[in-house]
């Protein structure tokens, strides 16, 4: 079984920096993507980052030039690198793993932005 722990939400000021860390925990193989998503109050969860296993990145427009998303494929571990955070970031954010056919989702974690 496929656990994700998630680690480094919080409160933070507008204009200031925040990384989220996911780690998968378990029995994995065939990896294609671990990534970030997120769900505001009220609106649907979207795609903040993905990170596929050959390298290729992927973000939201919204969040273009100001986050990144790396990733330690020995440590099945990703990170996402959250700066010049705005209020409309506010948000619970969810780690994706896509792996042999599955997908699996962490619990999230909830970042507030204070303006």
């Amino acid at each position: 079984q496929v656990q994700l722990v998630e680690s480094g939400g919080g409160l933070v000021q507008a204009g200031g920096s925040l990384r989220l860390s996911c780690a998968a925990l378990g029995s994995i193989s065939s990896i294609n993507s671990m990534g970030w998503y997120r769900q505001a109050p009220g609106k649907h969860r979207e795609m903040v980052a993905r990170h596929s296993t050959v390298g290729s990145t992927d973000y939201a427009d919204s969040v273009k030039g100001r986050f990144a998303i790396s990733r330690d494929n020995a440590k099945n571990t990703v990170y996402l690198q959250m700066n010049s955070l705005k209020p409309e970031d506010t948000a619970v954010y969810y780690c994706m793993l896509s792996y042999a056919g599955n997908l699996s989702w962490g619990k999230g974690t909830l970042i507030t932005v204070s303006s």
